[in-house]
């Protein structure tokens, strides 16, 4: 535990910055996500990253989408009988255009939205044993007439909870198009939510699949697909912390990549929450990456710089 230090200020100009926005730039303090929440928690996070842009840095964005998703599956499930339910891929893709307009609206300038697709295997063992929870929680007899509806439910301490698989990212499918609008000068928004999750069939055709992708692992793979040097997973944490809730907590600055694989093997982080954030900058930096940085949204300035958060380098 010795040889984890503090960040150290690093000079960083012009720095190509892909961004990854959790689930609290999207919505109030509180949670809450009426259209007024979300406009104006998106605005608060776009002044971060208007300021990064005027620094002269190079920025790509991806952002998370659980609250929005989780209305229109309670809007699907209210109405499933008087309106057939949309799969969930498409709750993907509407979330992406969506909190894209918002993004577009609030940075203005040179910006656009990639609705963007992330391939995975049809035969990844995730699907066989769908473990993530999405939406709200029902009683059991609600749960059961979804079933009925193809969807898989299981039993939590506070009532029922549809469940789906969270397989690998393979591939984020529209990275050459997202790329190419970099390149131009755009600030682009992409691979919100981890993706559109999409999967070829045996005639090689692109399909949706009942699935969400990790944000921050497919993050993690937009950032190399573009080229980026840095990558900033911007939660609501200052830092990651090794031994979270206990006595012992300490929560990590400056750190090597090998160092912290260590520590998450040893499971010091939660699969969860932590875990897969610490695994998305962990591939990053591993696969060439200069820098990945996991800090708070306000943050997000001096973690470019190397000044805040839990810095990760080779």
């Amino acid at each position: 535990m010795s040889r984890i230090r503090q960040p150290v200020s690093v000079a960083r100009v012009g720095e190509r910055v892909l961004i990854a926005l959790g689930g609290n730039a999207m919505t109030a303090p509180d949670g809450s996500a009426s259209p007024d929440d979300q406009r104006g928690a998106v605005e608060g996070a776009m002044s971060h990253v208007t300021a990064l842009i005027a620094a002269g840095h190079q920025v790509t964005l991806t952002h998370g989408n659980g609250p929005q998703v989780g209305n229109l599956i309670l809007k699907n499930q209210l109405a499933a009988d008087v309106v057939p339910p949309v799969p969930l891929d498409w709750c993907g893709a509407q979330t992406q255009a969506t909190i894209g307009t918002l993004v577009l609206n609030a940075l203005g300038g040179r910006a656009a939205v990639v609705v963007t697709r992330t391939l995975v295997d049809p035969a990844d063992p995730a699907f066989r044993d769908p473990v993530k929870p999405i939406g709200r929680y029902f009683t059991e007899a609600d749960a059961r007439r979804f079933e009925g509806l193809g969807q898989t439910w299981r039993r939590f301490d506070r009532g029922w909870r549809r469940v789906v698989a969270s397989p690998e990212p393979l591939e984020i499918l529209d990275a050459p198009a997202v790329a190419a609008l970099t390149a131009a000068g755009f600030t682009v928004v992409a691979a919100g939510g981890g993706g559109v999750p999409v999967a070829r069939d045996a005639a090689g055709r692109l399909t949706g699949v009942e699935a969400v992708i990790d944000k921050d692992l497919a993050a993690a793979m937009l950032a190399r697909a573009v080229r980026a040097t840095v990558l900033v997973i911007a939660t609501d944490v200052p830092r990651a912390v090794v031994g979270f809730g206990t006595a012992h907590a300490r929560p990590i600055g400056s750190v090597t990549a090998a160092e912290l694989r260590v520590l998450h093997a040893a499971g010091h982080f939660a699969g969860g929450s932590m875990g897969p954030k610490v695994e998305a900058a962990l591939r990053f930096v591993e696969q060439g990456g200069d820098q990945a940085v996991i800090t708070s949204l306000g943050d997000i300035g001096a973690a470019v710089a190397g000044q805040a958060g839990t810095v990760v380098r080779k």
